[in-house]
């Protein structure tokens, strides 16, 4: 038998046992568990002032059952239209991506901020509302501000609410519900208060993913968000491409709107918890906007 022929009938062998390999494919992992890779970034102690802190990427397997997969603000409009443009175009890769992590065993949450109303009698509120308060190491805040004790300054200037249309778009409330294009399945629970971190003490989840927006506001500083959990001792890390900032590249420090996202990132890995990527889950490559011009 020739090379050529040996090569052919092992790939069909291999076909036929599904044991082929695609570099788009997911990682194989045992059902039920997530092969994750987190990236921090840590100074060293006698780090020269102003050096950058060094990167390090860390395997981690978390068990899908013992992980939650937090939904931040991911509102069907908001007063900005840059920022509603993002959500839009962000949302069918994370539909993709909660509903892999739904069915691996991660507990879904969605937290679409000041819209419950339109979920009052949604079977989702319900594990919510029944969950048992849990003790806290300490008090659970509407939001929690900066800290300068425990991180630096946000690494760009949203002073000015962090909308990049010209002209600047007119404020306001307009969300109504989570964009329909995320779903939100039996089993999923649906809160944007403590009510979160009740029903995730509740049963027994040790990991979080975090995802939505915005990283430099509301996924930080929401009850549900990361500075939060990390405080309560809850092992988080942020989806880094799954989510956006409300930042205005006229401001400081004056970068393009995606680079600034990624210095709040970067803030976050330094400060607060580590990074993912959804292709860590999915397989391919990570989600990038069309506008996003970064190599």
């Amino acid at each position: 038998m020739s090379a050529r022929s040996l090569v052919l009938v092992l790939s069909a062998g291999w076909l036929a046992a599904g044991l082929v390999f695609s570099q788009d494919a997911p990682p194989q992992v045992p059902a039920g568990e997530l092969s994750l890779t987190l990236r921090s970034r840590k100074a060293a102690p006698t780090a020269p002032a102003g050096e950058k802190p060094a990167v390090s990427e860390t395997p981690a397997r978390w068990a899908a059952k013992e992980t939650a997969v937090i939904l931040c603000d991911m509102w069907d409009k908001h007063w900005c239209a840059g920022a509603t443009a993002r959500v839009a175009e962000m949302a069918p890769r994370m539909n993709e991506l909660v509903a892999e992590l739904r069915r691996r065993g991660a507990l879904i949450i969605h937290c679409p901020s000041g819209t419950l109303g339109f979920y009052k009698d949604h079977p989702g509120r319900k594990p919510a509302q029944a969950a048992t308060k849990a003790a806290t190491k300490v008090p659970l805040q509407g939001w929690m501000r900066l800290d300068p004790k425990r991180e630096g300054p946000l690494p760009i200037d949203d002073s000015d609410g962090g909308c990049d249309c010209q002209p600047r778009c007119k404020g306001g409330s307009p969300w109504r519900r989570q964009i329909a294009t995320i779903q939100i399945a039996d089993g999923d629970a649906i809160t944007d208060s403590a009510e979160a971190y009740y029903l995730m003490r509740q049963r027994g989840i040790r990991h979080v993913l975090v995802m939505g927006v915005h990283t430099n506001m509301c996924v930080l500083g929401r009850p549900f968000g990361i500075r939060q959990l990390v405080t309560q001792g809850l092992e988080a890390a942020l989806v880094r491409d799954m989510t956006d900032t409300m930042y205005n590249s006229r401001m400081p420090p004056r970068v393009r709107h995606f680079r600034g996202t990624d210095l709040v990132v970067e803030h976050i890995e330094r400060y607060w918890c580590p990074s993912v990527t959804s292709d860590q889950v999915l397989g391919g490559a990570p989600f990038r906007f069309k506008d996003d011009e970064r190599k």
